[in-house]
């Protein structure tokens, strides 16, 4: 089972975890306001039961938009700041009566799309780039997760990275997709600079209109759209999940 935490929704499917596809359908409810974390918990608890009554699950899979170590929140991106420092594994676990493992949300995008998606039986570095509110990343190296890279917030031609070219940034600025993908372009070749990657992976509910704005990516590295689309949260989640066992 899978949960993906956002700033707006809570989402729970069951997956198959040998072919990344959810076996049912999504149980949402809206993220609360304030997102606390008890208020965010009972949420959780409703969404898993929904899921999987008592008894048919003992563990579960949950992105949180946060940098995550040892299931702690260090930082905390649109949910509430009383998240910091909490034990959020433990805190879901507690309010479900089930083993969580938690994951920042673009590292459990970008772990769907390696196992079952666009990065499938790729060697190398990738890196997953999901633009949205702002802008999340996931690198990986030989398919192995290096967490919590947090690469949207490089600066870019003297801006936060996320604030120039996330698909927010394109909808406040009004923009072109033709001036949007130049500026998400550059983005995408500052990070060629860093960690020249053998595959980006482009993310994000915008990444079903990837022949709008690909185009003007001019990038030395292969870049795809990411496949799994909605779903990558929890796929990934799920997947993390199975495989801390």
């Amino acid at each position: 089972m899978g949960v993906d935490i956002g700033g707006t929704g809570i989402k729970a499917a069951p997956v198959d975890v040998s072919r990344g596809v959810l076996t049912a359908d999504r149980v949402r409810q809206l993220t609360p306001q304030p997102s606390t974390p008890d208020a965010v918990a009972k949420v959780v608890a409703e969404v898993v039961a929904g899921v999987a009554p008592d008894g048919a699950a003992s563990s579960f899979g949950a992105t949180f938009p946060a940098v995550i170590r040892a299931g702690k929140a260090e930082t905390a991106a649109n949910v509430d700041p009383a998240w910091v420092g909490e034990d959020v594994a433990g805190r879901l676990g507690a309010a479900t009566g089930r083993t969580c493992v938690v994951l920042n949300d673009a590292d459990a995008a970008g772990l769907a799309e390696l196992r079952f998606g666009a990065g499938r039986d790729r060697g190398g570095v990738v890196v997953m780039v999901t633009l949205g509110t702002g802008i999340g990343t996931a690198v990986f190296v030989d398919g192995r997760l290096v967490p919590n890279t947090e690469l949207g917030h490089l600066e870019l031609d003297g801006h936060e990275a996320e604030a120039h070219a996330s698909e927010v940034a394109r909808e406040r600025e009004d923009l072109s997709w033709k001036k949007w993908g130049h500026r998400v372009g550059r983005y995408l070749q500052h990070l060629e600079l860093l960690l020249w990657p053998d595959l980006i992976i482009v993310g994000g509910g915008v990444s079903k209109k990837s022949e709008k704005f690909f185009e003007y990516l001019e990038t030395r590295t292969e870049v795809m759209a990411a496949t799994l689309l909605n779903e990558a949260g929890i796929v990934g989640a799920a997947a993390a999940a199975a495989e801390s066992r």
